[in-house]
């Protein structure tokens, strides 16, 4: 068998722990391609991916995405070497996804935004042998990308592409593999699953807002596709459901309510275009029952075209932020069920059901997905768990919530507790109503900004900041904003030079940081507010930085 070469930089679930998840049924025996190949035996003739080049049934897909693994295999792609993924929303990267998966890879789920700053630590970290991007982005040249990060690079030996650009001596996904033959194709993709366990790692998902850059987090077969399953089961989908995602699909969010919260039950996936307005109109077209709205799509409901969409949802999931009762108010009105969800690629989700009554559902983000999850509300300074209504840390441990980053010693020492429930780094509190506890999430310990429900660590901006020549200090806080929730503020401490936001981008640019990440606002202050134990205040810059908005709107409005 090959050589797994993770090796101990994947934490094991304790022995016990197995045991138990086996025996109930909460882990799954058989690899996640072939999960959605039982599926698609199920439902060959469903319609499982919609986009706005065509459908696909899951009997169709799931030849095409034999005929891609064989391919794959042949191109050298041997069981648990690792895709970096760099892909947007088309029915290409579900091929991919899936072609991937029956080839025995693991697929690493980054961003189309990402660039060297991410990419070059991560497909490192992980051994990465294959780089898959979109050869479509407007604005920047994946292709070119991927070939510099491949040259000099210990593993990376194999560039593909999804998208309508051809590029020569590069593989495009929609193209592999399309002439072999599909029984042959179906049997060499059997020999591969077959030497999978379900422990061995399925899927590499990035943190969000661990310290530095994102930390790599391994998810197993035995729990991934179940723990999509158990968020489709908790909102009623089924096989008639139509699912739209309109976020980034290859992310954990993504698979978990999207790619695989679909499929799992057999539904239909609906991938629209991005902008407001031809969205809501594709999925009004394609008659859209189930979406989720994250912070950048709050405002979606005051578009014209959404009463329209909206007469077709019986299920409307808000989340990535503390959801403010006027949204609450004006989706539920104009039509669906309104929910919320509560997630991370660490592991626990907790969702409301279709029949939690509207006052738990406004307040809370519902209760756990498994049986086995566990969840403790602990004092952040002494551990101690505090009693139900009181707010407190989030941690968790379960079936589906991971013991430990991947290789990664030092922090899984701060992040995990002795007894293996994970810190969140959330402020949060439990209810006990009608004899359940439902989970209300409050704030965050963590310095994470949620922009638009990307997550971004001040500290990993900051230490970027730090590498200009001219910026001795630097700390970044969230300021807020009506459409994304929050955006970055970074305040700056330069001596006698002047630097501007423009000045700061360009930096961040040259370094190669993906844009998300890179500050909105500059402030050059002589240096920065100290605590009494002389840290950053940073609960006085964000207050600045309110104050300030606040001066600007009221300035703006006078002119």
């Amino acid at each position: 068998m090959q050589t797994k070469p993770w090796g101990s930089r994947v934490v094991p679930y304790p022995q016990a722990s197995i045991e138990r998840y086996v025996r109930t049924g909460s882990w799954s025996e058989l690899p996640t391609a072939e999960r959605f190949h039982q599926v698609a035996l199920e439902f060959p003739r469903h319609v499982a991916v919609v986009d706005q080049q065509g459908a696909t049934t899951y009997g169709e897909l799931d030849r095409r995405t034999d005929q891609i693994a064989a391919a794959l295999i042949d191109l050298g792609i041997k069981p648990y070497d690792s895709a970096i993924f760099q892909v947007t929303n088309r029915m290409a990267a579900v091929l991919a996804w899936y072609g991937f998966l029956k080839a025995g890879a693991i697929p690493v789920a980054t961003l189309a935004s990402h660039r060297e700053h991410e990419i070059g630590y991560i497909s490192r970290k992980v051994g990465a042998t294959a780089h898959l991007v979109d050869s479509d982005l407007p604005k920047f040249d994946l292709v070119e990308f991927a070939k510099k990060q491949s040259a000099g690079h210990p593993s990376m030996g194999l560039v593909l592409t999804i998208g309508s650009r051809a590029v020569r001596g590069v593989e495009r996904i929609e193209e592999l593999g399309s002439g072999y033959d599909p029984v042959a194709a179906r049997m060499k993709v059997a020999v591969v699953q077959a030497l999978l366990l379900p422990s061995d790692v399925a899927v590499f998902q990035l943190s969000g807002g661990t310290t530095g850059v994102p930390k790599v987090i391994p998810r197993l077969h035995a729990e991934y596709w179940n723990n999509a399953l158990w968020y489709a089961q908790r909102l009623g989908r089924t096989e008639r459901t139509r699912v739209a995602y309109l976020a980034p699909l290859v992310h954990n969010a993504g698979v978990l309510c999207g790619l695989h919260g679909a499929h799992a039950v057999g539904a239909r996936l609906v991938l629209p275009p991005l902008e407001p307005g031809p969205a809501m109109k594709f999925m009004a077209a394609e008659q859209v029952d189930d979406v989720l709205f994250g912070p950048s799509s709050f405002q979606w409901p005051e578009h014209p075209e959404y009463a329209e969409m909206a007469r077709c949802l019986s299920s409307v999931v808000l989340s990535g932020t503390k959801v403010p009762g006027a949204v609450f108010d004006r989706v539920q009105q104009l039509g669906g069920r309104v929910g919320q969800l509560f997630g991370m690629a660490e592991g626990l989700c907790a969702a409301t059901a279709p029949d939690t009554p509207e006052s738990i559902r406004r307040d809370h983000v519902g209760f756990p997905l498994a049986e086995e999850d566990e969840m403790r509300i602990v004092d952040p300074a002494s551990g101690e768990e505090v009693p139900d209504g009181q707010i407190g840390e989030l941690t968790c441990r379960g079936p589906y919530t991971i013991p430990g980053y991947f290789d990664a010693a030092d922090r899984n020492q701060q992040a995990f507790t002795d007894d293996g429930f994970y810190r969140t780094g959330d402020l949060a509190k439990v209810d006990m109503i009608d004899g359940r506890r439902y989970l209300s999430i409050e704030g965050r310990i963590k310095d994470v900004i949620n922009r638009g429900g990307e997550k971004i660590n001040a500290e990993e901006v900051e230490l970027l900041l730090l590498r200009h020549p001219a910026i001795s200090s630097a700390a970044v806080v969230a300021m807020p904003d009506l459409r994304l929730g929050e955006r970055s503020c970074a305040y700056i401490v330069t001596g006698d030079a002047a630097l501007t936001l423009v000045d700061v981008q360009e930096h961040f640019n040259s370094i190669g940081v993906a844009k998300f990440k890179w500050p909105e606002r500059v402030e050059c202050v002589d240096a920065l507010p100290q605590t009494y134990v002389g840290k950053i205040d940073k609960k006085a810059l964000r207050e600045r930085i309110s104050a300030a908005m606040t001066t600007d709107v009221e300035a703006e409005g006078r002119r």
